[in-house]
């Protein structure tokens, strides 16, 4: 029997060794079983270790803060409006602050030269561009505006989306330069035509004239019924001549043409179509002005026209405030001044371009520079400024809405820019050279009575410059 108990006895002690061999030390542990990779729940789990980690989505860095410098000029019902546009654009652009200056009309040209040459502006307040030099011209030097588009000062606005949103007549006027947009002009001013008293008109039964001729009639039936048949600020001197600015237009109604033609030598103050639009003026200061108009401050003009016994005003569509101030109750309207005895010619309102945007080419920040101009562009912005500020608008959408916008909107399409933004004087050229005045030269403003003697004066003194500028 001991024989078999001993043989169970090595048997169990063989198999202890074994167990223990099999728990012993990892590094001799058998390797790992090799995986079926045919196996679908093995292949997608070999896909998940191979796959590389999801890249974590981009956070886009927020904007830098910007602060933008702009320039405007003195103008009270503007700074307040832009005061009010300049929060409304911080709120919508958190990260772009306004620093606006605000500096006097007169300082404007000057303040923008010295802060452009400093790089210490990005948004400029341009008045309409004018007065250029012309190719035909010479011995002139050009406007501040042009010599800083030459120097490579303001930046090309060309194609920019908001360009589009103002007529196409008032950006190549008033904002372009050798076929390139360098600023957006914001609104214009008439000068050319006159305010009628039409409930004067009515109980005199006089119709309102459209020609020359019609005009003359009318002032004698005025003052046959003992009244008035015009008035101005002769006391200022100035006003005198820009109550005629219409009559000049409608005696030469392209007046670039003019301008060029007085250059060239086809048109002159003393030929037989000047003489006339001379004559014409004369009649106008002496016969239809009433008497003590040279006591007569611009600003007081209008309350004197209020007092309704006066049928016409020639004057700047800029006194239409003034009349509301001063309380005027009758009906009125603002037509272009009949000038000419052909009624075709006495359909254009002249004026000039008022204030503009631009921005400054090295500016360190277009890109709030151009979305400030879009922002002031939107059509719902843009016709809040010109109501505030009284502009006829340049953007045909816009309307102003007061009973001025009601009564110039026929004559809007027919908007013409004035001989004076146009006129470069001659160097040397005397001081009777610029005709467009002669309204204001007549007695009792100044020393003339005789038309032919002053138109053959005028020409004279413009040939002197032409003369010394050849």
């Amino acid at each position: 029997m001991k024989r078999p108990i001993m043989w169970r006895l090595l048997t169990v002690l063989f198999a202890l060794g074994l167990v223990a061999a099999a728990c012993g030390n990892d590094d001799d542990a058998p390797a790992a079983p090799s995986v079926d990779d045919s196996s679908p729940a093995t292949a997608e789990a070999a896909d998940d270790s191979a796959a590389p980690a999801p890249e974590p989505e981009p956070t886009e860095a927020p904007p830098e803060d910007v602060t933008l410098r702009v320039l405007v000029h003195q103008n009270p019902p503007m700074v307040e409006f832009m005061e009010s546009f300049n929060d409304s654009f911080e709120a919508a652009n958190p990260h772009i602050s306004i620093d606006m200056s605000v500096v006097e009309a007169g300082d404007l040209s000057i303040s923008t030269q010295t802060r452009l040459s400093a790089s210490d502006v990005d948004v400029i307040d341009i008045f309409g561009f004018a007065n250029a030099a012309q190719p035909y011209m010479s011995d002139v030097t050009p406007p501040n505006w042009q010599t800083l588009i030459e120097a490579g000062l303001l930046m090309d606005l060309t194609g920019q989306p908001f360009v589009d949103l103002y007529d196409a007549p008032t950006i190549a006027d008033a904002g372009s330069f050798n076929g390139r947009v360098y600023a957006i002009n914001l609104g214009r001013v008439s000068y050319s035509g006159m305010f009628l008293n039409l409930d004067l008109f009515e109980a005199t039964g006089v119709d309102v004239p459209t020609t020359w001729s019609e005009l003359v009639a009318a002032c004698d039936a005025f003052v046959a019924a003992g009244n008035s048949c015009m008035t101005a600020g002769g006391g200022d001197g100035w006003p005198i001549f820009v109550g005629a600015y219409g009559l000049l237009g409608a005696m030469y109604p392209d007046q670039a043409a003019l301008v060029e033609g007085l250059w060239t030598g086809d048109i002159t103050w003393d030929d037989e179509h000047s003489v006339e639009m001379f004559r014409r003026m004369q009649i106008y200061a002496t016969e239809m002005l009433e008497d003590g108009v040279t006591g007569l401050s611009h600003d007081a003009a209008p309350s004197r026209f209020a007092a309704g016994d006066v049928a016409m005003m020639p004057t700047g569509v800029w006194q239409a405030p003034a009349l509301d101030a001063a309380g005027v109750e009758f009906d009125w309207t603002y037509i272009p001044f009949p000038g000419s005895d052909n009624p075709e010619d006495n359909q254009y309102l002249f004026g000039k371009y008022d204030q503009g945007w631009a921005i400054a080419a090295d500016t360190p920040h277009p890109e709030a520079a151009l979305a400030y101009l879009a922002a002031f562009s939107e059509p719902s912005n843009y016709e809040a400024f010109a109501n505030a500020v009284g502009f006829i608008p340049t953007q045909p959408t816009a309307a102003l809405n007061t009973k001025l916008g009601a009564e110039v909107a026929p004559y809007l399409a027919n908007y013409r820019v004035g001989f004076e933004q146009y006129w470069v004087q001659p160097t040397g050229a005397g001081q009777w050279a610029n005709g467009s005045q002669a309204a204001a030269w007549f007695d009792p403003f100044n020393e003339w009575t005789d038309p032919v003697a002053l138109a053959e004066q005028a020409q004279s003194d413009l040939q002197a410059g032409l003369d010394a500028s050849s």
